[in-house]
């Protein structure tokens, strides 16, 4: 009774996550859980100011009923990594404990959830020449180059990461270049971490529903001004070196390769749903994580108030 209790929910884009947070937690809300947890957004991209639309980040209304964590936190060009986010999570939830509020972490970048849960990958520090070599590398060559090389020295990694998540790829290239093992050769943690008691709560869809909900959410993105929303990045600055606008739903605008508007909601809809299957194998065999259908209210309620039950 001394670990800290958190619920966990995982799933990836389109799937109601914060239309269910708000049912089960809000002030509005008809639920037994009624104001009796606060969310942490474990969304790489909410973090981040002036990405709104692309992100799909809880609007003010939403965040009035429910008070989220780590969302408009950081400038579009501040880095922000696993690291940072476990940090700020821990620290987070420690604190809502001591006023006996229940810590939700939330979202869909499940690499942020898994070390949440399991802690960080036991990887060593790279040396600052190599880090600095890799970055000049990066702007140079492309992405896409240090990807390839990335899959030549280090396929299981690799395959693991999204070709735009520049961060990763460096980061990967930095290990393998200052200790020549690749980073999948380091221990990582398997086990839940032991100052917490987890309840974890990965929602599902059929996959055909999943994409479809995808492809429909990139087209209420466009009809809310996502072009817009990029623009005014834009002017404020921003590009395609910014760490913020390397995600899906921004990164799209900068290809050269994609000329029309209708071919970035195109790609911007593919590269959703292949990010939403590999997230999903990405968090197969999670220790104690139960799976519930994103439709299933009633069960999903129950599995919390249970969990709550222990602690109230």
């Amino acid at each position: 009774m001394n670990k800290i209790p958190v619920v966990v929910i995982y799933a990836p884009t389109a799937c109601g996550k914060t239309a269910l947070t708000e049912k089960l937690f809000g002030k509005s809300s008809l639920s037994v859980l009624k104001e009796k947890a606060q969310v942490i957004s474990a969304d790489s991209q909410s973090a981040y100011k002036y990405l709104n639309i692309g992100t799909a980040k809880p609007g003010k209304e939403e965040q009035e009923e429910v008070t989220h964590h780590l969302v408009d936190i950081l400038m579009p060009d501040s880095q922000y990594d696993v690291s940072d986010f476990v940090l700020r999570a821990d620290s987070i939830c420690k604190d809502l404990w001591s006023k006996k509020i229940f810590p939700v972490v939330c979202g869909g970048s499940a690499f942020y959830i898994k070390c949440f849960l399991q802690g960080l990958p036991k990887a060593p520090e790279s040396s600052p020449e190599i880090r600095e070599l890799i970055c000049k590398r990066m702007e140079a060559e492309g992405k896409e180059k240090l990807y390839e090389e990335l899959q030549q020295v280090d396929l299981v990694t690799a395959n693991k990461i999204n070709i735009n998540d520049e961060y990763r790829i460096r980061r990967a290239l930095e290990v393998y270049y200052t200790c020549h093992k690749p980073v999948s050769s380091f221990e990582r943690p398997s086990s839940l971490r032991e100052q917490y008691d987890f309840c974890t709560i990965i929602l599902e869809r059929e996959r055909e529903d999943l994409y479809n909900r995808i492809n429909l959410r990139v087209e209420k993105m466009f009809e809310q001004g996502l072009a817009d929303e990029v623009e005014a990045l834009k002017k404020m600055g921003y590009d395609e070196t910014t760490p913020a606008l390397k995600a899906i739903g921004y990164s799209e605008f900068f290809r050269k390769d994609l000329t029309t508007v209708n071919q970035i909601k195109s790609q911007i809809k593919l590269d959703s749903r292949h990010y939403a299957k590999k997230q999903y194998t990405f968090m197969k065999g999670l220790q104690n994580a139960v799976y519930v259908d994103s439709e299933n209210f009633t069960e999903i309620e129950k599995i919390i108030s249970d969990f709550f039950k222990k602690y109230i």
